[in-house]
């Protein structure tokens, strides 16, 4: 429900501010001129302010370089080791392709979780989210350029804002510098300003960051407690004696599996202990000799799922409140509790209490599957989440709270993104400059270190295209 209010919401911005771009191109269409699919809009102001910056904060900027070119760097390599390790990973790792079914060059276009089934790894991303963002980045980029270009005395040709022809709500800010300056300058001076771009983006997105971080914990309060799984154990077939209620004298999994049931749960016993689990699950384990079992609890036998809000009333703010609120029942109590469904549309649910088989206090039967993933972006989303897990946070701004919640993170998140992604060397972006002049500058030959820059770029190409080839391999 709250998502289809958000797509609302997202659909009248946008409509909103194209009308805007609109009109305003139509009232300044003497100043615009015309490149390619661009509208560009010239502003005398930011040569001025790139001027003002880079002319007045000259020794600041000056000891900015270093730590810009150095960041630059960290980035270049930061970027291959990931590069690399993906394709390892994507090219050794079948099951990967299997689970992620989105291409890996994945463009960030607006709703692509949805569009790629990415919703379990990306929160929402709305059209006006992907506006806003890119014209911050491109802003700070473009502008950083710019303003280190100066430091250095090259000169700024123009600037101001582009405009997509045919959808002028993509639109971002630009800067031209005079090209043939910027080349005679040294390489030091270059490497500058060929990295001021992305550490103005890693600026922005640790500055973001703090805003974000200050939003939440203003913004957000705990107000239930979200599970993942149910209570299980690994047992060993040799230990199941029963499927069903029928007895086993010799079980094997050929045995376990021919006396379970295709629909619905089957009921397992070993060592005393009673299990459920259903057909599909076993023939997970085929082949092996443990076998990952639910404990009949009473959450598994209904189906409980999502995030409990209240127990009998009692508001629930995290996992040791749970506990403690459900240790005051005895097993085969009644409860109810109010739980928020998966469409974030909350219910209230009667249940009884079972019999914890290793305490024999009360039993719900809920569990906490580790979600944390090991890769790159998944750890950038864990740590831009700002929330314990398994805990869910209520906004104390109702909806709105949400909305600018995700906006501000996806700043954050496209800022290191773009960052990371232009320091990668090839030609196109600022780190194919950046790397071919560190080469020149290592070995000293102009026609060797064409041959390293071309091939590095070649290789990265096939890469890529590799990439694309196993995952188109995937759906045959």
């Amino acid at each position: 429900m709250i998502k289809n209010i958000f797509v609302i919401v997202d659909v009248l911005l946008l409509v909103i501010l194209l009308a805007l771009l609109i009109i305003f191109i139509a009232r300044n269409k003497k100043r615009l001129s015309k490149e390619g699919m661009l509208y560009l809009y010239k502003t005398s102001w930011g040569i001025n302010l790139i001027n003002k910056i880079g002319s007045k904060y000259k020794k600041t900027l000056g000891f900015l370089s270093y730590i810009s070119i150095f960041l630059g760097y960290i980035l270049m390599i930061a970027m291959l080791y990931l590069l690399g390790d993906a394709t390892y990973r994507y090219l050794t790792m079948p099951e990967i392709v299997q689970i992620i079914r989105a291409p890996p060059i994945a463009p960030i276009i607006p709703y692509f979780p949805e569009l790629f089934g990415l919703g379990d790894l990306f929160p929402p991303f709305y059209a006006i989210y992907f506006i806003v963002s890119i014209l911050i980045v491109a802003t700070v980029h473009e502008f950083s350029h710019g303003i280190f270009a100066r430091r250095w005395n090259v000169k700024i040709k123009t600037t101001g804002f582009a405009f997509f022809r045919y959808f002028p709500a993509l639109f971002g800010a630009f800067v031209e510098q005079d090209d043939r300056q910027m080349t005679k300058k040294s390489k030091f001076e270059q490497l500058s300003i060929l990295s001021a771009g992305v550490f103005a983006n890693i600026v922005t997105a640790i500055i973001f960051f703090f805003v974000i971080t200050s939003f939440f914990y203003l913004a957000f309060v705990p107000a239930g407690v979200t599970f993942n799984t149910y209570t299980y154990s690994y047992v060993p077939v040799a230990d199941i004696s029963s499927v069903n209620g029928i007895a086993l004298d010799n079980p094997s999994y050929e045995n376990i599996l021919n006396l379970t049931n295709e629909e619905g749960f089957n009921k397992i016993k070993a060592n005393s202990i009673d299990y459920v689990t259903t057909k599909k699950f076993i023939q997970k384990n085929e082949g092996n000799p443990v076998l990952v079992l639910y404990h009949d609890a009473p959450a598994v036998n209904i189906q409980l799922e999502d995030t409990i809000m209240e127990v009998n009333g009692v508001k629930i703010h995290s996992i040791g409140d749970l506990s403690m609120e459900l240790s005051k029942y005895s097993p085969g109590e009644k409860v109810t509790l109010n739980v928020l469904g998966s469409d974030e549309e909350p219910y209230s649910r009667d249940i009884i209490l079972g019999k914890n088989p290793m305490t024999n206090s009360s039993f719900l039967g809920i569990g906490f599957a580790d979600q944390s993933s090991r890769n790159f972006l998944g750890k950038i989303y864990n740590s831009l989440s700002f929330k314990e897990p398994n805990i869910y946070y209520e906004s104390k701004i109702w909806e709105i709270g949400d909305f600018i919640y995700y906006l501000l993170w996806w700043i954050v998140l496209i800022n290191i993104l773009v960052g990371l992604f232009n320091m990668l060397p090839v030609g196109i972006l600022d780190g194919g400059r950046f790397f071919y002049l560190t080469v020149l500058g290592i070995i000293g030959n102009e026609e060797i270190t064409k041959k390293i820059y071309n091939s590095l770029g070649y290789f990265i190409f096939f890469v890529f295209l590799l990439l694309m080839i196993r995952w188109a391999i995937s759906f045959f």
